[in-house]
């Protein structure tokens, strides 16, 4: 009697156990972040079912909003992880010696530009975003535009009044565009080109997608904004057509770091080390198409090749440590046609 009841008594332990080890408190990661809205839900169940014990709590912002909050909390970081932020933004905040030096397990089979060249390293590499064109092929017809094949088709008087693109300050894909055309112009051209673009630009969003969203609904002829915006709403069967320009094209890497002073180191490093996984990376490539690590397939349909072939060529750090003056000489410029903020 007394040895079934001991057993009895041991069988309801064991059956207690996953119970008990669900109910163990989790571990809390307060992660900043500019990924999309609709990316939020799957990276955090992805990354709490593979780190176990992790719970992320989301802090999301546009690039720009993101990255002036970590900056200012920087004698007080609330954040513990950044995960999916402009590598721009992640190089000044290394040279403000923001980020803990952590090399995550696996990190160096990622694609060398994709990973910091550090030891140990300060950020790795998620995916790549590139700026693009969005052409309402409807509204063109209309009102007569020419499809333009290079950035400076855009100074088409045609087009005075029919073009969006993001404010660099607020918006990725606006500082991507305009670093993109500082590295393949050289600043002088650079500049020059922007003050006659913006005699035919009729709003600066704060939202890198919104122009390609403006352009799909034929607010306006065309809209300058990211890649993926592309390809995503020309796959829902909005009425644009998506054009590289042959004179080549900006882009940026989202990346993920460790905030120098977390209160949860060890878990940050683990959530770190997942992000550089496969797994993580057939993560990224349900929403973007150009990944960190080598020989993982994007599911993502009908993303032109061109992209990938006309990149233009980019000092990531150089253009990080001077983020400030352009940001600064641009809004000087240019800042007059914004949209309001929110």
């Amino acid at each position: 009697m007394q040895r079934r009841v001991l057993n009895a008594a041991l069988a309801l332990a064991c059956a207690m156990l996953p119970a008990l080890a669900s109910a163990q408190p989790r571990t809390r990661l307060t992660v900043y972040t500019a990924l999309e809205n609709e990316q939020l839900a799957p990276f955090k169940q992805a990354a709490e079912a593979a780190v176990p014990g992790v719970e992320i709590a989301w802090v999301r912002d546009s690039t720009g909003v993101i990255t002036a909050r970590l900056i200012a909390e920087r004698q007080n970081p609330r954040a513990d992880l950044v995960w999916g932020l402009s590598v721009f933004s992640l190089l000044q905040m290394e040279a403000l010696s923001m980020l803990e030096p952590y090399t995550p397990a696996g990190a160096e089979a990622l694609r060398p530009n994709f990973r910091s060249d550090r030891s140990p390293m300060t950020w790795t590499g998620m995916d790549a975003f590139v700026s693009a064109i969005c052409f309402n092929t409807m509204v063109a017809q209309q009102r007569g535009l020419p499809r333009p094949g290079t950035w400076a088709d855009l100074l088409n008087p045609a087009f005075r009044g029919q073009i969006a693109m993001p404010n660099p300050a607020s918006s990725g894909t606006g500082f991507l565009t305009v670093a993109g055309w500082i590295g393949s112009m050289g600043a002088e051209r650079a500049w020059d080109y922007m003050t006659k673009l913006h005699g035919n630009m009729q709003v600066y969003t704060h939202s890198g997608s919104a122009p390609c969203n403006n352009a799909a609904r034929g607010e306006y002829g065309l809209g300058i904004s990211l890649d993926m915006r592309a390809v995503t709403l020309k796959n829902q069967g909005a009425p644009v057509e998506i054009i590289v320009p042959t004179d080549g094209v900006g882009f940026d890497l989202e990346g993920t770091a460790i905030l120098r002073g977390s209160r949860n180191m060890e878990a940050a490093r683990k959530l770190a080390d997942f992000a550089v996984t496969r797994a993580a990376n057939e993560l990224y490539g349900r929403f973007y198409a150009v990944l960190a690590l080598p020989g993982v397939q994007a599911a993502v349909r009908g993303y032109p090749a061109e992209f990938e072939q006309r990149l233009v060529s980019q000092d990531f750090r150089e253009v990080a440590l001077k983020r400030d003056e352009i940001l600064r000489d641009w809004a000087a410029r240019f800042d007059g046609k914004s949209a309001p903020r929110n």
